[in-house]
């Protein structure tokens, strides 16, 4: 049995055994999670609550129900930004788009959806090249809060001179403020950009596939995945592509050793974008 880096005995099994436990009463599987990412969450979470242990919090779980959303919250991914890494928005317009353009409708799956920021940036660069109209747009996650938070797309006006930069660098042609209005504080982005929208819950742990995708954009979710489970995702992702579609990972996140490799090529290997083959790779000529 191999142990979590840097982690005794004793906090393996109990961590373990909380996600088993999570597991077996509420169907959420983070048994295949970096035990590095989720010890950080499950340690603040002991520090905010005031429980002893990992043990007292299973205990708590499992008795209370009204615990859960807490706990998925701490173990949610929901780190973003829109037009995260301009440079990649760069590579999308040039590279992507172009082929997105030659399809009659264009279907999108962003994949860990956080809190929508990704999902809508990639609507705005649609609306721009005049593609939004024939494009849907599948936004999910495991966390029903998250995903409740995309679909608000309410963002605060404080992060909105970040985004905006972004946006500039990342090649925008119009002004960002015409994409969302102003309201109590926030950011509401526009209506005609969450239309294009469908929101709902998948697991990448558990759940199946979403079928005939051009392209799939699923960008720092995989590096807190164990091997196992990064594999199994990205099987996943093979399956839902049709033939020629696009795949997006984030920048600390490769296909080079991954199993299901040989089913794509690179696009732009540095924004880390990859395109499914058309043949599976045993049909492809030498």
């Amino acid at each position: 049995m191999t142990h979590g880096p840097h982690l005794p005995q004793p906090e393996v099994i109990e961590l373990r055994l909380l996600l088993e436990a999570i597991y077996q009463a509420y169907g959420y599987d983070f048994r295949n999670y970096s035990l590095a990412h989720l010890k950080r969450r499950v340690e603040q979470r002991l520090l905010l609550s005031g429980f002893a242990s990992i043990s007292h919090l299973q205990h708590e779980l499992l008795h209370n129900p009204e615990l859960l959303p807490i706990v998925l919250q701490d173990l949610s991914i929901n780190v973003s930004e829109m037009f995260r890494d301009p440079s990649f928005y760069q590579a999308l317009r040039a590279e992507v788009l172009p082929i997105l353009e030659t399809y009659p409708s264009i279907r999108i799956w962003h994949a860990g959806c956080a809190a929508g920021q990704e999902a809508y940036s990639m609507a705005i660069l649609l609306h721009e090249a005049e593609l939004l109209e024939r494009s849907t747009l599948f936004v999910t996650d495991f966390n029903p809060r998250l995903v409740a938070l995309a679909q608000e797309g309410r963002y605060p006006l404080s992060a909105i001179k970040k985004y905006t930069a972004n946006y500039q660098a990342s090649g925008g042609s119009d002004s960002f403020a015409e994409h969302y209005t102003v309201r109590d504080n926030h950011a509401e982005m526009a209506a005609f950009l969450r239309d294009r929208m469908v929101f709902s819950e998948h697991n990448l742990a558990t759940d199946g596939v979403f079928g005939e995708m051009h392209l799939v954009i699923c960008r720092n979710v995989l590096i807190y995945f164990n091997a196992h489970l990064q594999n199994r995702v990205l099987g996943l992702f093979v399956e839902s592509l049709c033939p020629g579609g696009f795949l997006c990972l984030g920048s600390k996140e490769t296909l080079r050793f991954s199993e299901h490799a040989p089913s794509f090529e690179p696009v732009v290997e540095r924004e880390r974008i990859y395109r499914k083959r058309r043949r599976p790779p045993q049909e492809e000529t030498p």
